[in-house]
């Protein structure tokens, strides 16, 4: 693309339903090295609609990302081509980048052809006694071995993602809401017992050296440490900045000072920070959302939520949002595009009703949040749920009664369960935003543009 013409881009752009934009890419001579040098600010004055403006800045995203997976594979080829030549040849060059892309572990990770006995009792839906749990467990770690090109040293993310494609597939074998945990210790154990008896293999030597050899140590045995061991004790991964008994012991009183009415709030914060590192490795780990809340269940409260946002992007998420919907309410409340929309409507019927000035300013103000995605062009269905049943998976607001200072209620959802109940719709929209950073939760692209519109405001990357 770099050395394309002006005249090559604008065919580019036909081809990608983007035509109206060839004038003026061919008044402002954008050839292939300009296009890709085009910043947010720079499209903004090239591009007038808000519609075309995304599209092309993901087009041109998604061409640098595959353009530095590429140079990244490329420089990988001629290094394994100077040690080993006689693997990189031309003849094996095709073999050696699909074996490279089968190496490269997805969240589209496909379960393996279990036996006929074993199907069986899968497809009735019946708990396998454990004699069937080892086989299921023997078949997983066979095909992740595979995977793995005969490396018997899975990292964590390879573990979370093969039993989470295994509960998805069959939800009835998360007994009790804690099958992740039991599965993923069995799927281990399986490795450790299979990496045993080989004492000469280069890989086991080598790791056992690095990480010390761990047999006749008491196993732990309770679920915390199992879960933080789950998450620590990978081989191939640094060891966590705190030890495992010292994480249990602050995991073990943030779970009891949870179910407290009161709270030491102070120490709350306290040990969240002492925490935070194996919190964010479980989540870019990607272990599930329910057994991260019920390590760290504080993450529930909206206070905590916004303290890790700003632990994160040292920005003050609430303090931002309110500051959005004060400038921003008034202009979105007199778009064309709102006027006849319901939420409008009855924004109209309840402002007759009273005459408090503040009560009009937080019914304005909740109009304009919740009429966000409706600017936009956006789903506003993946943004609220107003007087309905959430039926969205990524983070959501549910929003009863909004315009009733009495009775109305906002509540943040994920995975269509309750996370945190909120107090006005300035604490929801913080919330919604927040959630997205804080659990690595990739925006739906029929939300995007709004969300991209508050994120520019909160950390102050474009006037938009």
């Amino acid at each position: 693309m770099e050395s394309w013409s002006v005249e090559q881009v604008c065919n580019w752009l036909k081809q990608r339903n983007l035509g109206e934009l060839v004038p003026k890419f061919r008044e402002e001579e954008i050839s292939g090295a300009a296009l890709l040098a085009l910043n947010d600010r720079m499209v903004q004055q090239l591009v007038k609609k808000i519609g075309h403006q995304a599209v092309l800045m993901d087009l041109i995203k998604k061409y640098q990302q595959q353009k530095s997976g590429l140079e990244s594979l490329t420089y990988y080829c001629e290094t394994a081509s100077q040690k080993f030549p006689e693997v990189i040849s031309g003849k094996n060059l095709k073999s050696f980048f699909a074996r490279h892309k089968m190496l490269q572990w997805t969240s589209s990770y496909a379960l393996p052809d279990f036996p006929y006995d074993v199907k069986c009792i899968l497809a009735e839906k019946k708990c396998p006694d454990h004699s069937m749990r080892i086989r299921i467990i023997e078949f997983l770690q066979a095909d992740m071995t595979r995977y793995l090109e005969g490396s018997l040293y899975p990292n964590s993310q390879q573990y979370n993602i093969v039993v989470n494609t295994l509960l998805q597939a069959y939800p009835f074998l998360d007994e009790d809401g804690n099958g992740f945990l039991l599965w993923k210790r069995a799927l281990k154990d399986r490795f450790k017992y299979v990496r045993r008896p080989i004492e000469d293999d280069e890989q086991v030597l080598r790791n056992k050296c690095k990480f010390g050899h761990r047999r006749g140590q008491s196993r732990k045995s309770s679920f915390a440490e199992n879960t933080l061991d789950d998450v620590q004790g990978q081989v191939e991964e640094e060891p966590a900045h705190l030890k495992g008994s010292a994480m249990d012991f602050h995991i073990k009183w943030l779970n009891q000072e949870y179910m407290k009415t009161q709270r030491n709030w102070e120490e709350v914060d306290n040990r969240m920070n002492m925490t935070i590192e194996i919190r964010r490795k479980m989540i870019s780990d990607k272990a599930p959302l329910k057994y991260i809340l019920r390590l760290f269940p504080f993450l529930r409260c909206p206070y905590q939520l916004f303290r890790e946002f700003q632990l994160l992007t040292h920005m003050d998420i609430y303090k931002k949002t309110v500051e959005i919907l004060e400038i921003y309410s008034e202009n979105i409340l007199s778009l064309y595009v709102v006027r006849n929309n319901p939420i409008n409507i009855m924004l109209q019927e309840n402002l007759k009703q009273h005459t408090e000035e503040d009560v009009l300013k937080y019914m304005k103000m909740t109009a304009a949040c919740l009429l966000l995605p409706e600017v936009f062009g956006d789903d506003s269905s993946l943004f609220a749920a107003v007087n309905e049943e959430v039926k969205a998976v990524t983070p959501v607001l549910e929003v009863k009664n909004p315009f009733n200072v009495n009775s109305c209620e906002f509540a943040l959802y994920i995975e269509r369960e309750e996370l945190a109940q909120l107090d006005d719709c300035t604490m929801a929209l913080a919330a919604l935003v927040a959630a997205f950073h804080v659990f690595d939760i990739p925006c739906p692209k029929r939300i995007h543009r709004t969300l991209n519109f508050l994120e520019s405001l909160v950390f102050e990357v474009r006037n938009p």
